[in-house]
C-alpha cells in the first residue's frame, strides 16, 4: 500500500490496517493514533519521530525499521519481530512487547518505563542509558547486551538470562536478583545499594568500584570477583564464598562476615568491620 493511501484512509475514519504492506516506506513524523497494524511488514521502514500511541503492532514484521525517537505509548508489540530495528531515544512508557524479537536492537536511551518485556529477546540488544524502572522483564533474554547506565530500579527479573551483560554503571538500587546467575558479569561502578543477591552467582564478576552498601550477598558465590574499592558498608556476607576475591581498597565498614574465610582474600587497604579487624590483627601476630 502507498503512504499516501493509508493516510487517506485514515484521515476518512479506517483504523484498521491488519497485514498491510508496508515495506521500506517512508512513515517518518507520520500521525497514526489507535491503528490496527497487526501482522503487518514494516520490515526496513522509516517511522522516525512518528506518533503511534495506543497502537498495535502484534506480529508485524519490523526487522531493521527505523522507530528513533517515536512516540509508542501504550502500544501493542506483541510478539513483533523487531531484530536490529533502532528505537534509539524513543518513548515506549507502558507499552506491551512480551515475546517480541529485539535481538540486536538499538534501545540506547529509550523510555521503557512500566513496559511489558515478558520474555522477549534482546540478545546482543543496545540499551545503555535506556530507562526501565518498573518494567516487567521476566524471562528475557539480556545475553551479551549492553546496559551500562541503563535504570532498571523496580524493574522484574525473574527468570530472566543475563549471561555476558553489562551492566556497568547501571542503577540497580534495591532489586531483587536473588539466586540469579550473574558470573562474569560487569557491574562496575553499578548502584546496587539495598539489592538482594541472596544465593546469586557473582563468581568472576567485575564488581569494582560499585555501591553495595546494605546489599544481601548470604551465600552468594564471590569467587575471584572483583571487589577493588566497592563500597559495602552494611552489606550482608554472611557465608558468601569469597576464595581469590579482590577486596582491595573495599569499605566493609559495619559489614557482617560470618562464616566467611578471609585468608584467600586480597584485602590490601581494605577497612574491615572492627571485629574482624582485630580478629585478623591477632593472627596475624
Amino acid at each position: 500500500m502507498e503512504v499516501r493511501h493509508l493516510l487517506r484512509l485514515y484521515e476518512q475514519g479506517n483504523r484498521d490496517f491488519t497485514g498491510v504492506d508496508l515495506n521500506g516506506a517512508d512513515l517518518s513524523g507520520i500521525t497514526l493514533i489507535g491503528v490496527n497494524l497487526t501482522g503487518a511488514n514494516l520490515r526496513g521502514a522509516n517511522l522516525s519521530r512518528a506518533f503511534l500511541i495506543k497502537s498495535d503492532f502484534s506480529g508485524a514484521q519490523m526487522n531493521w525499521a527505523n522507530l528513533s525517537f517515536v512516540k509508542m505509548s501504550d502500544a501493542k508489540l506483541v510478539e513483533a519481530e523487531l531484530t536490529k530495528a533502532n528505537f534509539s531515544g524513543a518513548f515506549l512508557v507502558k507499552s506491551k512487547l512480551p515475546g517480541a524479537k529485539l535481538s540486536g536492537a538499538n534501545l540506547n536511551g529509550t523510555n521503557l518505563r512500566r513496559a511489558n518485556l515478558w520474555g522477549a529477546n534482546l540478545c546482543g540488544a543496545q540499551l545503555q542509558r535506556s530507562n526501565l524502572r518498573e518494567a516487567n522483564l521476566s524471562g528475557v533474554n539480556f545475553n551479551w547486551a549492553n546496559l551500562s547506565e541503563a535504570r532498571l530500579i523496580g524493574a522484574k527479573l525473574y527468570g530472566a538470562s543475563l549471561s555476558g551483560v553489562n551492566l556497568s554503571r547501571a542503577f540497580l538500587k534495591g532489586l531483587d536478583l536473588g539466586g540469579v546467575d550473574l558470573e562474569g558479569v560487569a557491574l562496575k561502578e553499578a548502584k546496587l545499594s539495598g539489592a538482594n543477591l541472596e544465593g546469586a552467582n557473582l563468581a568472576a564478576a567485575d564488581l569494582s568500584q560499585a555501591q553495595l552498601q546494605r546489599v544481601n550477598l548470604k551465600g552468594a558465590d564471590l569467587t575471584a570477583a572483583n571487589l577493588t574499592n566497592a563500597s559495602l558498608e552494611q552489606a550482608n556476607l554472611t557465608w558468601t564464598i569469597l576464595r581469590r576475591a579482590n577486596l582491595s581498597g573495599a569499605d566493609l565498614t559495619e559489614a557482617k562476615l560470618n562464616g566467611v574465610d578471609l585468608e584467600e582474600i586480597q584485602q590490601s587497604g581494605a577497612i574491615l568491620p572492627e571485629q574482624t579487624a582485630h580478629f585478623m590483627y591477632s593472627r596475624a601476630m
